[in-house]
């Protein structure tokens, strides 16, 4: 029989990021990027179906129609879990994803300044994307952290669901969560217009007419923090105006080019020598080539040169962050490049790197100090030595 709470537990004390449980098979926790089997017993049917109710309440109901259900499970010590349960094979399903307890930092997650600067800004529009468990969500809350530390300011978040809490420090951070707290997405940035924001915090942009009202919303004098999947920092831009159809994206493309501030785009990768990853990002900047070429019809193809060139303005590709996290002893040559976007670059990247770290002189190695003359036994109690 599952041992829900021992399950979570050891979930805990293996550092894993999600747990999975299906009819047939043991629990399995993900734990730095893979799927490790539990040492538990196989997941019976009657397990899962206990299970979701324990964890979810009256709205399990909604699986015997049909519906993905999804919520947030606390447990007294060990934290917070992110449910989510469906039927697969006639089967209850779950997968569990821990919200790490406490508010993120940026300096605690290894993110660059420019992160700083962006959660800075004093309106426009900034991205955070990546694919699905890159820790767009902790970059995120560590933004607004940023925001709620420095900046008396009005923060309305709007998530699904949330999954870190923010106590008012300097700011006043209300956070609202589709499902519970406003029916959507879309209606809830359209009632956030309303609600004198100075900071608008949103979780998804799902489709073009919540991106509208997220841009309209910079464009009048906000700053809108949103999360989207991307592959890269100007793939995330494409994206955003391609929701639209052709006839809508060359205002869409003009608003874009008007409100947008910068891009942060992540990878998590394996930490050299210990458990753990580490955040690579790519990171655009809203310089004036870059608005110009986000304005232009044909300016896409010439994003990613502008990131690899503009290092002056805090840009860097996902394979120039890489190569820093290796110059810096962070992640393995082998883990950079099997998580590089152009492997042979990279490689070159990270060979020089080597070349100048075998060219630094090696420290001078400092005199032996003269023998102390011996100094009698303090008097008093022994003191231990050991």
């Amino acid at each position: 029989m599952l041992d829900l709470d021992q399950l979570l537990r050891l979930a805990v004390e293996q550092r894993a990021s999600d747990v999975h449980v299906k009819v047939g098979v043991r629990p399995r926790l993900r734990v730095d990027g893979a799927l490790r089997e539990a040492p538990l017993d196989v997941v019976e049917p009657a397990d899962t179906e206990q299970a979701v109710r324990h964890l979810l309440g009256h709205a399990a109901i909604r699986l015997d129609g049909g519906a993905e259900v999804d919520g947030v499970h606390a447990v007294q010590g060990l934290g917070r879990f992110r449910v989510s349960a469906f039927r697969q094979r006639g089967w209850i399903g779950l997968v569990l994803r821990r919200v790490v307890p406490g508010v993120p930092t940026l300096d605690a997650l290894g993110l660059p300044p420019v992160a700083a600067e962006l959660a800075a800004a004093p309106s426009g529009l900034v991205l955070v994307t990546g694919l699905a468990g890159s820790g767009r969500t902790s970059t995120l809350a560590a933004m607004v952290d940023h925001v709620n530390e420095h900046r008396p300011a009005h923060v309305v978040t709007i998530e699904q669901p949330i999954e870190v809490l923010h106590a008012d420090k300097r700011s006043v951070v209300d956070q609202r969560e589709v499902g519970t707290d406003t029916t959507g997405f879309l209606s809830a940035l359209i009632g956030a217009a309303h609600q004198d924001p100075d900071v608008v915090v949103v979780a998804d942009l799902p489709d073009a007419d919540t991106v509208l009202a997220a841009l309209e919303i910079a464009d009048g004098g906000r700053l809108v923090l949103a999360a989207t999947q991307a592959v890269g920092a100007a793939d995330a831009v494409t994206r955003l105006i391609e929701r639209f159809s052709p006839a809508q994206r060359a205002p869409v493309r003009a608003l874009v080019a008007r409100t947008l501030r910068g891009v942060l785009c992540q990878r998590l990768v394996p930490r050299a020598g210990g458990r753990g990853r580490v955040p690579a990002l790519e990171v655009l900047i809203a310089n004036g080539p870059v608005t110009e070429a986000v304005g232009d019809s044909d300016g896409a193809t010439r994003l990613d040169p502008l990131i690899a060139a503009g290092e002056f303005w805090g840009m860097q590709t996902f394979d120039q962050g890489l190569a820093n996290l290796y110059g810096r002893g962070l992640v393995t040559r082998e883990d950079a490049l099997a998580s590089a976007t152009y492997e042979p670059g990279l490689s070159v990247m990270i060979d020089e790197a080597d070349r100048e770290r075998a060219a630094q002189p090696m420290p001078a190695q400092p005199m032996p100090a003269e023998p102390m003359p011996a100094q009698p036994w303090p008097e008093g109690p022994p003191v231990s030595v050991g």
